[in-house]
């Protein structure tokens, strides 16, 4: 019997947005499972054991009696304490590769989408065994089994014979039923947040008629709104709060309620929660703080909150937050602490930090940016951002989404919402922690390059077109750029003033972030020239000169924006008198209006009595900033993600002729020495089963054995010595030997580094490869994001000059070409005063090999190919090492995220 795969237990999400906790079978389940079998409805256990007629505790005893391996049963729980069994999914191994399975789901979650999901993890379970097909028989009439394993999305084969209907389908996921699955669960999720954000019954526990409390200003700001439901006080010690009339506890209540604030002491929360469990209530926003980011107790007491929701079927957001906001008219829920409440919008954010919300609605308030929704997520013990991703991805309210993050639950997932979202809806976000406080001990060139914390996090969001800021003003500029005008369509800019100073100011940050400050078309210039002075300059940047009017500014904005040349536009102004500020104002209103969207617009009204009134009117949609570089800035970013949305987003390579299982067994193989750096014929190996073109060498124990490979080998050669880690720095490598050389340098390498206390292994022996560029490329493993491959330059100083460009794995093609391109150093593959260009295509295709090792074989921690010497005509990889370890269990397909 194998041992307990507890690497298969998940929690995931119905439809509905409730939770289910997944897990196999133990014995201790066999009651619960026959209270199960006995809940389940005539008809349904007919269809399920084909009779009315069954022995429910030998049925329940064979489901729970199994070995994991070739007998698997999945069940469904309320939550992860749970006894309740919602459902499960059972496999029973036929033949080598062939399993007969049987499920069934409590008639109540029947269509909640169970069943698929018991399905798709008991696929996956099944594949880790070698089982390659499922085998069903169902009765004719059970049409809703039928039409459950139609609806996964698994290519089911169904053949009608008597009296049964005979099903197949294969364990493999193809790429329609994962985009099937992957459908479910974003519904799942947005509808998960919709139980928070659209609620229309509330009660507040812990409301307090003090309204300098959080209690007090939370009820205040739901009662201050016009919200479209009800608000119900929770208070045991007053019979009325606020005003409203009060109720000692949740179960006092005398309807139904939606969603439940706790704003309780944190050792009162458990007790609220389960109350609140009893009610029915299905979601909690839990402000109090005093749970996780307090340590392991505050940990233990998180969890046992996240099991009452779980057993429940609640959804939290919490602990530890601020509170929630949805401005839409027709529900306006007010639901924070918050001294002030943003105006309405199309503008979402989310907050780890609940201080930092405050300062977000506050800041939201100042600028005028709208928000259509604000959520506060604290500990994210449950609710996590991904959540909300599918919610604003459906939310017609919400065109940009903004985004304060100090970790990633699930990056992958992450991943693939934002690349998919992004395209529609800009994503910005500020990420903390860009130091490198968080390095993990490195043994490669590699992991030392990608040793800092935040090099994932940059490579995921540059990837996914996420856009990231330095700091919450400049993600408030560019949100106010993005909610309000077209993303730019390229990175040409027009500038207009009517100050040359600031002109050349705001042109020079443009050109630093990577913007373009080209010439106007000789027609715009001769067009401009007609109307403004002849003081004036009608170069790029134009200089309308001190003089110019609301007129001027207004004729020339509609003739720059019909140049085709211009991709974006930025109006300065800085009033040589006060009273002309606010008929500058209209006449850009008027004249942004009037090209109709054409090309985003960006002012700069350097006013000392503020906006205009015109400029900050309700309607009017036209970003201002304090200083000509705040807008530059947040245009580049803007052009950038502009940028992102118009490149194909490549593919990913399948190269064929790998042989994959080849390097499994190489792999496994080394693991028998447990965490170790493979042998050099181990690589040589490794590397041929992946087609990547490592230089010919041979393995010596000795000098005597080095002389004999060098025989082998023949013309000039490079001896290498195995076991230091930085080789040129102990004299542990010799170029340009002629054979006849090896073994006496082999003796005195030897003799070198057994004096300098390194450990010496034996030696390798290559042929010299001469002419090329040093590259470098590698991964790293990380532990949230995977593998992470690694481009650069190359040789002994990589880790001093850093030029490298990363990316998470796997990559695509297009990913492969701009690491390369990016780089301080690609003249040198280019061609670079002269020098011939080099094969930068076979560059790319050592990184997508790279990257195809580093995707399927999640055993190898860290890999170093330096130098990748990159020649007129291939590449070819002289020098490599590469580390394995035991990973960790892949969690189960389809868990929350």
């Amino acid at each position: 019997m194998a041992d307990y795969p507890a690497h298969r237990e998940t929690d995931v999400v119905l439809r509905d947005g409730s939770t289910a906790h997944i897990r196999p079978a133990r014995p201790s389940d066999r009651e619960a499972l026959e209270d199960y079998f006995i809940d389940l409805t005539d008809e349904s256990r007919r269809l399920r054991f084909w009779g009315q007629s069954v022995d429910i505790g030998e049925q329940a005893r064979n489901a729970v009696e199994i070995d994991y391996a070739d007998h698997l049963t999945l069940l469904a729980f309320a939550g992860r304490d749970s006894e309740r069994v919602l459902g499960g999914a059972q496999y029973i191994r036929q033949g080598r590769a062939v399993a007969e399975i049987a499920m069934s789901v409590r008639d109540e979650l029947q269509g909640k989408g169970l069943a698929s999901i018991l399905i798709a993890h008991l696929a996956d379970a099944a594949r880790e065994q070698g089982i390659d097909v499922f085998h069903a028989d169902v009765l004719p009439e059970n049409h809703r089994m039928i039409d459950v394993f139609r609806r996964t999305g698994f290519p089911v084969s169904i053949r009608a014979k008597p009296g049964v209907v005979e099903v197949e389908l294969p364990t493999e996921l193809t790429a329609e039923a994962a985009e099937q699955y992957e459908e479910r669960e974003r519904i799942a999720a947005a509808n998960a947040v919709r139980t928070f954000l659209e609620a229309r019954s509330i009660a507040v526990i812990g409301a307090s008629r003090d309204p300098t409390t959080i209690g007090g200003r939370l009820l205040r700001n739901l009662l201050l709104r016009p919200f479209a439901g009800v608000v119900y006080p929770v208070n045991p010690a007053s019979a009325s709060v606020q005003g409203v009339p009060a109720y000692p506890t949740i179960e006092d209540v005398p309807a139904d309620v939606e969603l439940a604030f706790v704003a309780v002491p944190a050792a009162a929360v458990v007790g609220v929660a389960e109350a609140c469990a009893r009610k029915g209530v299905r979601a909690l926003v839990v402000i109090s703080a005093g749970f996780a980011e307090t340590g392991e107790a505050g940990q233990a007491l998180q969890q046992e909150l996240l099991e009452v929701c779980r057993a429940s079927g609640m959804r939290l957001i919490g602990p530890n937050c601020m509170g929630i906001v949805n401005t839409d008219p027709e529900i306006d829920l007010s639901g924070t602490f918050a001294q002030a409440h943003p105006p309405e919008g199309r503008v979402a954010f989310m907050s780890q930090s609940g201080a930092l919300g405050i300062a977000v609605i506050n800041m939201a308030n100042a600028l005028g940016l709208g928000l259509s929704s604000f959520v506060s997520i604290g500990n994210k013990a449950d609710v996590s951002g991904n959540d909300l991703l599918c919610y604003w991805d459906a939310d017609p309210r919400t065109d940009v989404v903004l985004l304060y993050l100090e970790s990633f639950g699930n990056p992958r997932r992450f991943a693939e919402l934002a690349r998919r979202i992004g395209r529609r809806k800009p994503i910005v976000a500020v990420k903390s922690g860009r130091s490198a406080a968080g390095q993990r001990a490195a043994s490669s060139h590699t992991g030392a390059l990608l040793a800092a914390s935040d090099t994932a996090v940059d490579a995921l969001l540059r990837q996914v077109g996420v856009i990231r800021t330095d700091t919450l003003e400049e993600m408030f500029d560019v949100a106010a750029l993005l909610a309000n005008q077209p993303v730019p369509r390229g990175r040409n800019v027009a500038i207009l003033t009517n100050a040359g100073g600031l002109g050349i100011q705001c042109a020079d940050t443009c050109e630093a972030r990577g913007l373009r400050v080209p010439e106007l078309s000789e027609d715009t210039v001769a067009k401009l020239r007609a109307f403004l002075p002849p003081a004036a300059s009608v170069a790029n940047p134009v200089d309308m000169i001190a003089s110019a009017t609301g007129e001027d500014y207004g004729r020339a904005i509609q003739t720059i924006a019909g140049d085709g040349g211009v991709d974006a536009l930025i109006v300065i102004y800085i009033p040589p008198l006060e009273d002309d500020a606010p008929e500058v104002a209209r006449h850009l209103v008027e004249a942004i209006g009037g090209i109709g969207g054409q090309i985003p617009v960006l002012t700069c009204f350097m006013s000392a009595r503020g906006l205009p009134p015109a400029l900050s009117a309700p309607g009017v949609r036209i970003p201002s900033y304090g200083f000509p570089e705040q807008a530059a800035i947040a245009l580049a970013h803007a052009a950038e993600h502009g940028a992102w949305r118009a490149r194909d987003p490549g593919r990913v390579v399948h190269f064929p002729g790998l042989r994959v299982d080849e390097a499994t067994a190489v792999i496994a193989q080394a693991l028998e020495r447990g965490e170790t750096w493979l042998e050099p014929d181990e690589i040589a190996l490794l590397f041929d089963c992946y087609g990547l073109p490592l230089v010919r060498q041979a393995r010596a124990a000795s000098a005597a054995e080095a002389a004999d490979a060098a025989r082998r080998l023949g013309g000039r050669l490079v001896l290498k010595a195995v076991g230091p880690l930085h080789k040129t720095e102990v004299g542990a490598v010799r170029l340009g030997l002629a054979p006849e050389q090896v073994e006496a340098e082999a003796a005195a390498m030897a003799e070198r580094i057994r004096a300098r206390g390194e450990p010496l292994e034996g030696f390798v022996v290559q042929e010299l490869v001469e002419g090329g560029v040093e590259m470098l490329v590698g991964m790293a493993h990380d532990p949230d994001f995977g593998p992470i491959v690694a481009c650069g330059a190359g040789g002994v100083n990589v880790e001093l000059t850093r030029d490298v460009a990363v990316r998470v794995a796997p990559l695509t093609d297009v990913d492969a070409a701009e690491m390369i391109r990016s780089l301080a150093t690609f003249p040198l593959l280019d061609g670079f005063r002269g020098a011939p260009r080099r094969d930068v295509g076979a560059l790319e295709d050592v990184v997508l090999r790279v990257s195809a090792l580093a995707a399927q074989h999640v055993a190898i921690a860290e890999m170093d190919c330096n130098p990748v010497l990159v020649l007129e005509r291939g590449a070819v990889v002289v020098d490599a090492r590469v580390r394995v370890r035991v990973p960790q269990p892949a969690p189960p397909w389809a868990g929350r995220a």
